[in-house]
């Protein structure tokens, strides 16, 4: 993924007003995020932990979308990732909901996901962030990241609808 600034940031979030967009927590390192490991953008919300953020790029340019994040159950058992399905214990996987865009979603409509609760999809899949037990499989990590990012354009287009 290219390096983005927090501007062009700001302008791609789909599913809030300009004025949410403008008040939302971007993360102040851009600079040292490893870019190229990166199928998308995506980060929880240091100030309100319900809230989290990614930004992908799709064919018409940048897609960012603002998720709340559903309160943990506390249960201890193994979760998927529905984008990149790296499995975790614990609270290693959240339901995020993101607001749809335009009508739809002023009118309340919104979609779910089950996610890597810190957003770090790209970094598990290559094998840069430990996850505990993950299970073997015989696609590469290209196949792989393409499979997480076609699952994330899935996702956006249910937003995006």
């Amino acid at each position: 993924m290219r390096p983005m600034t927090e501007r062009e940031i700001r302008a791609s979030f789909v599913n809030c007003t300009k004025g949410e967009a403008k008040r939302l927590a971007v993360p102040k390192d851009l600079a040292e995020w490893p870019w190229d490991d990166l199928d998308f953008l995506g980060w929880r919300d240091p100030s309100a932990r319900d809230r989290a953020y990614l930004v992908a790029e799709s064919g018409t340019g940048l897609a960012g979308v603002a998720l709340r994040v559903a309160p943990q159950t506390g249960h201890t058992r193994r979760s998927m990732c529905s984008l990149c399905l790296t499995t975790h214990t614990g609270d290693g996987v959240s339901l995020m909901t993101a607001r749809k865009a335009g009508r739809d979603g002023k009118q309340g409509n919104s979609v779910g996901a089950y996610l890597c609760a810190d957003l770090a999809c790209s970094l598990y899949l290559r094998g840069k962030k430990d996850a505990g037990l993950r299970i073997y499989e015989s696609l590469t990590v290209a196949e792989q990241a393409e499979r997480t990012r076609a699952n994330l354009a899935a996702f956006l287009r249910r937003v995006l609808d």
